[in-house]
Parts: structure tokens; sequence; C-alpha cells
């Protein structure tokens, strides 16, 4: 546990390595969370998929500490990360059904303002009803 940085750590859980990098890249332009995103895309063999590993060693990174919030994309990537954290038995690592990007964004915001877990989860989850623009 790095106990340098105590904000809440995000895992973008990913099919892709790409998709999962370029999410982090997203947020860290926007100046929103520092280096506590870590990202868990792709197999070991660097193809597509999921890896229990993979996602098991970015929580172990991201944990600063103030707890772990990770948010899978799609379908195994979701499987995964629920099978690690239920393994791992912490009740300060969550998997959130969020939006992929836009739940990213919220919660690195809320992770570097200095919210608690309940509050970076939330924020996660709450990213699904923000309309993109006025109805």
């Amino acid at each position: 546990m790095d106990t340098g940085d105590s904000t809440v750590g995000i895992v973008l859980v990913s099919h892709s390595r790409k998709l999962a990098e370029g999410l982090r890249d997203l947020v860290a332009q926007l100046g929103s969370a520092g280096g506590r995103v870590f990202c868990a895309g792709g197999t070991d063999d660097d193809g597509i998929g999921t890896s229990y590993d993979r996602v098991s060693e970015a929580v172990a990174a991201a944990d600063a500490g103030a707890g772990v919030v990770v948010l899978p994309d799609i379908g195994s990537a979701v499987l995964t990360a629920r099978m690690v954290l239920e393994d791992l038995d912490r009740a300060d690592a969550l998997v959130v059904d969020a939006p992929f990007v836009e739940g990213a964004v919220a919660a690195a915001v809320t992770a570097a303002t200095g919210g608690a877990l309940s509050a970076v989860a939330e924020a996660a989850r709450e990213a699904r009803g923000q309309p993109k623009f006025p109805s």
C-alpha cells in the first residue's frame, strides 16, 4: 500500500488496454486525478479480453489507504472485476456500475478533491444521469 497519497484510487477495467489507457490519459488531461488512476486492460498477452491478474495488480497499485473504486466497461470486465474484489474480501474496494468514460471523469474529480470512497463511487454512478446537452 502506498501511503504517500491518501486519495481514493480508481481502476479502469476494459477489454482493451488501449481503451483503458486512453481514458486514463483523458482524465489526466482534464487535470482531474493526479496519479491515482490505474488501468487493467486486455489479456495477459495483450489481446482483447480481461485478466484477473491485471485487475488484481491494478487494485493493489491503486490502494493508498482511502479505498479503491473499480470501473469496468462491459461483460467479462464486470465479471472479472467482481471476482477479484470478492476474492480480496475488502469493504474498501468497490466495483461501481457507472458509464465508463463519464463515470471515470466524475470519480477522478471527486477523488482529486479529497472525496471519501462513498462520495467517489456515488459521483461515478450519478454520471449516468447527466445529460450531454439540454433537452
